[in-house]
This record gives C-alpha cells, sequence and structure tokens, in this order.
C-alpha cells in the first residue's frame, strides 16, 4: 500500500509499505475514505519536533471503513465508517477514567511516564504509525474510532478528528464563560475552531490575532474582531479594544511557530526578547539546560505567549493548544503570577469531545466542512504538503482523499 514515509528532516516520501496486520485482540483495521495534513506534521518534517524516527508513517487524522477487527473488540464491527482519535488510550485507566485521555498509562510503549501517544509521531509518542496511509492499525480501537452516522459526511467528519476537538479544548481550558472577551492567538485551522469554540460555549467577544489576511478574513467572517500584528501591536490593540482592561482568556493557538513575529511593530520587540533569553540562557545552562548552552528554535519564550499574557485582565486565564517541544524550557513566570493568572495547558483528549461535537455536526448546528480550504488526491501529497508549508494564498487545511473518491465526488 502507499503511505507518507519519514526519512529523514526535510525528507518525505510516498513509498510503498506493507499492509497492517492485527496485533492486539482490541485492534482494528481501517481503510482510509479521508485524511488531512496538520500543522503539527510539519513540524517534524522541520525538524523542530525532534525524535522522529526513519521509517514512521507519519499523519494523525483519519476517516475510513472497518475492515478487520481483532477478537476482543466488542463495539465495532467490519464496514462501520469511523473517525479515528489521534491520540491513543486505552480507556480502563485511572487517567482515561478521568477523561485525560491524552495521558493514559497504557497506550505509550515507552511507560505510563512518557506522555501522550499518537498516530505519526516521535519516539516519544511512541512512533506509532500514522494515518496518511490507505490502511492504518488502531490499537485500542474500542476506545479510538468513533462512528459516524449517516447524516455526517466524511468531509465534515475529517474535521472531528483532531482540529475540531482541538480548538473546543482549548476553549474548554480557558474557562470560556458566557460574555467572556477572547483573545485567540494564531487564525489556522486550530484557530479557527478555537474561535468557533469559544462562541459555542458563549464568549461575547472574541479578537483574534494573526498575519495572514485570508485566515483573518475567515476569523472576520465568524464573528471575530482582527488584528494583523504586522499592521498593530496586537498587545495595545487589544488593551483598546476592552477599555485598557484586557481579556478574560487568551488562547495560544500557534504553538512553536510563534517563537519570533514576522515584521511590523512587533518584530523588534521580539528579537530583543530572543536577546535576552539567550543571554539568560547563558548564565543557567552549564546547570540546567538539556542543551547545554545551545539555543534551537523551541527552547525560548514563545511570542504568543509573552503576547497572550500581556493581554490578559488580571486573574484571567491562559490555554496554551499550540505544540511545544520538550526542549521548551522557558515561561515567564513572574509575568504570570504578579498577575493572579491561571495557566493551562496540553494535548487535547480527544475521545473526551468527539461524540459531543459529532452530535453538533448530526444536528446541522454546526458544519465543520466549510473550514476545508483543499481536498486533493492522496497521491499527490507531497504536492500539497508544499503548498501548505509555503502558504500560498488559500492553503489554509488541507483534506487528502483517494484519487477514485475525489473523481466520485
Amino acid at each position: 500500500m502507499k503511505a507518507v514515509v519519514f526519512h529523514d528532516v526535510g525528507d518525505i516520501r510516498l513509498d510503498e509499505v506493507p499492509e497492517p496486520k492485527i496485533q492486539e485482540s482490541n485492534d482494528a483495521i481501517v481503510r482510509l475514505t479521508a485524511s488531512a495534513i496538520c500543522g503539527t506534521d510539519l513540524h517534524f518534517i522541520r525538524g523542530t519536533m525532534p525524535g522522529m524516527k526513519e521509517g514512521t508513517i507519519i499523519g494523525h487524522e483519519g476517516v475510513g471503513i472497518v475492515e478487520k477487527t481483532g477478537p476482543g473488540l466488542r463495539n465495532v464491527k467490519e464496514g462501520d465508517r469511523v473517525v479515528i482519535c489521534p491520540t491513543i488510550a486505552c480507556g480502563y485507566c485511572s487517567y482515561c477514567r478521568a477523561g485525560y485521555f491524552s495521558q493514559c498509562d497504557n497506550s505509550n510503549p515507552n511507560g505510563p511516564r512518557a506522555g501522550t501517544a499518537f498516530f505519526g509521531g516521535p519516539a516519544e509518542s511512541g512512533a506509532i504509525n500514522g494515518l496518511q496511509a490507505e490502511k492504518a492499525r488502531v490499537p485500542f480501537a474500542n476506545v479510538g474510532l468513533v462512528k459516524i452516522p449517516n447524516e455526517v459526511t466524511d468531509d465534515q467528519a475529517i474535521m472531528l478528528s483532531d482540529i475540531f476537538p482541538t480548538g473546543y479544548f482549548g476553549a474548554d481550558i480557558a474557562e470560556v464563560e458566557p460574555g467572556n472577551t477572547v483573545a485567540v492567538f494564531g487564525c489556522g485551522p486550530v484557530g479557527q475552531f478555537t474561535i468557533l469554540s469559544a462562541l459555542l460555549l458563549g464568549a461575547g467577544r472574541v479578537i483574534a490575532v494573526d498575519c495572514v489576511p485570508m485566515r483573518l478574513e475567515m476569523a472576520r467572517d465568524q464573528g471575530a474582531e482582527v488584528v494583523n500584528f504586522e499592521e498593530d501591536d496586537p498587545v495595545e490593540a487589544i488593551l483598546q479594544l476592552t477599555g485598557g482592561i484586557g481579556v478574560d482568556r487568551s488562547i495560544d493557538a500557534v504553538g512553536i511557530d510563534a517563537i519570533h513575529a514576522h515584521s511590523g511593530p512587533a518584530a523588534e520587540k521580539s528579537r530583543q526578547m530572543e536577546e535576552e533569553f539567550q543571554r539568560e540562557l547563558k548564565l543557567v545552562a552549564p546547570k540546567t539546560h538539556p542543551q547545554n548552552g545551545t539555543w534551537r528554535p523551541g527552547d525560548g519564550p514563545s511570542q504568543a505567549i509573552i503576547w497572550a499574557l500581556e493581554s490578559l485582565a488580571k486573574a484571567g486565564t491562559l490555554a496554551i493548544i499550540g505544540v511545544y517541544p520538550q526542549t521548551a524550557q522557558f515561561f515567564p513566570l513572574g509575568a504570570a503570577m504578579e498577575r493572579n493568572i491561571t495557566v493551562q495547558m496540553g494535548n487535547c483528549n480527544h475521545r473526551k469531545y468527539i461524540p459531543t461535537l459529532m452530535e453538533m455536526v448530526k444536528s446541522g448546528a454546526v458544519d465543520p466542512e466549510v473550514y476545508i480550504s483543499n481536498v486533493e488526491p492522496f497521491d499527490s501529497v507531497l504536492e500539497a504538503y508544499r503548498a501548505f508549508d509555503e502558504r500560498q494564498p488559500g492553503w489554509i487545511k488541507v483534506e487528502l482523499v483517494p484519487r477514485m473518491h475525489l473523481a466520485a465526488v
């Protein structure tokens, strides 16, 4: 079968690989009818999220049809249409039972202290083959597969695999309440669903920060007030919009890509922040820093986090759902403590949210398909990656489908 395989930093290929097989009693083999490209995939390919093993199939968003099941599966059968949860969870450990599916004790082969296990990730996450393939093995399939009702299309369901749940998770841990004013930093695919989710939870106002015109326009279409950080200092703009008080909730939906501002009024401040960080790093590195004084992208404070903190009202809440590597060692603790800021972060507990969001889509309350900007044939995946990585005009969220399915549509 064909699959997108990681070979080295900057080197992914559409390779012919063996088909997956049932290994455990609760496994399922799913034939993918849709997958998607995520910004997190780009982190792995660029090397900003280290630890990828050569030969790993990448991708963690998938929809498909169950082809085979292990003898222990009792809730899914061959022929079921399913959405695949990107984070893998057993469903029975204390963390899963408490809703922290991304911190499952049993799914990461590196052990219970290793953190989140997910498809198509680095060694620390288990190096479990991912979903940008014709077929995939899904471990703990009784938990990791959610059936798709007839009223929900594949195009809608693929948005329920990762980015809609992640956006909703961000609004949830930000503790968005009716009437709140919320700032969302980053208007990429996850940011768009974060805006939507904040509004679903009753936010009175949402202020969206980015620099890509199409993303800002999409946020404006949702009803958000938009700030282009290449034209305005986002903190000053937010304070002006809130009468000098700041927002109740801030959400970083960017992650490691937000280390620096690109240009405009914030760029010089970003450069100064990096220089200050590197000076501090030289002082502490010999004893405490794993790289022994060597800086690399992801080690330092994120520009989005700095802005998010500075734009918060006193006693506000900061939620971080953008992905950062474990090498990110520094956080502006003093600035948060001084104003009694609550900070919540982590990997999305997808299995907690997907069933609820599926019902929203089924009822017609939400149509996540509108956030798909491109539907591309799976065999053109490398060209799609290139366009997505370059942020070519119009490329926001990319769905990948088998060419025969695309032709049928």
